[in-house]
């Protein structure tokens, strides 16, 4: 894997990214949503690094962190409903784009790159956060547009079909491993982000990505536009 540096791989037409945890650092939201849960069914509060973490695996590892749960228990998805029901009062109160990508998506957009999201996030829960925050990509793929999310390739060749490209000619960027598996089934090179919602214990150099950055700047000189 490749740190920050030139690429080995022709410029691409378009970079897709994974939204939670790579191009939004969305986790303020949850420390919100999962302690006030805890806190109304007599919990103690969790450190901001423990949410922080499971972001990225989505609405039932959440509900699992907040109540304690196992992946086996006959409630969980009723749980998770309630997590996003709270997550829903919330959306984008806390959250942001990483520092440096406002920077960096505007040195694609100067370069004739088009840039777009691809993630697992559902639809109704991704519109109000890009609408809050101002985000307006080229494309937008949820779950709700495939029959297959992360890490099945689906996704990928829709973003990309969608922007008249194959997907060879995108490169994708994200923080887990699916995201990585999915770029490789697609034949998209790969890019991960280092400062997004990495686990512990979680060996990101072990996922055979193409290229890894440190922070969203870092995209920049891998494409050599700055």
């Amino acid at each position: 894997m490749t740190s920050a540096n030139l690429s080995r791989h022709p410029r691409p037409q378009a970079v897709l990214f994974d939204l939670d945890g790579t191009l939004v650092d969305s986790a303020p939201d949850f420390y919100t949503v999962v302690n006030s849960l805890r806190a109304e069914d007599g919990l103690p509060a969790l450190p901001h690094p423990a949410i922080r973490e499971q972001v990225s695996n989505g609405g039932m590892a959440l509900a699992r962190l907040t109540w304690n749960l196992t992946a086996e228990h006959p409630q969980l998805a009723d749980y998770r409903l309630r997590l996003l029901a709270r997550y829903s009062e919330h959306i984008g109160s806390a959250s942001g784009l990483f520092p440096g990508f406002a920077q960096t998506l505007h040195g694609l957009q100067q370069a004739g790159i088009q840039w777009g999201i691809v993630t697992n996030k559902p639809r109704p829960y991704t519109e109000p956060l890009l609408q809050r925050l101002g985000i307006e990509a080229a494309v937008v793929v949820c779950p709700d547009d495939v029959s297959q999310p992360k890490p099945h390739p689906e996704p990928l060749f829709k973003a990309a079909a969608d922007l008249n490209l194959e997907a060879s000619q995108c490169w994708y960027v994200g923080d887990h491993i699916r995201d990585i598996d999915a770029a490789r089934a697609a034949g998209m090179p790969s890019v991960v982000a280092l400062f997004g919602y990495v686990e512990a214990g979680d060996d990101p150099q072990q996922w055979q990505a193409d290229y890894s950055i440190n922070q969203p700047q870092d995209l920049l000189h891998l494409l050599a536009l700055n």
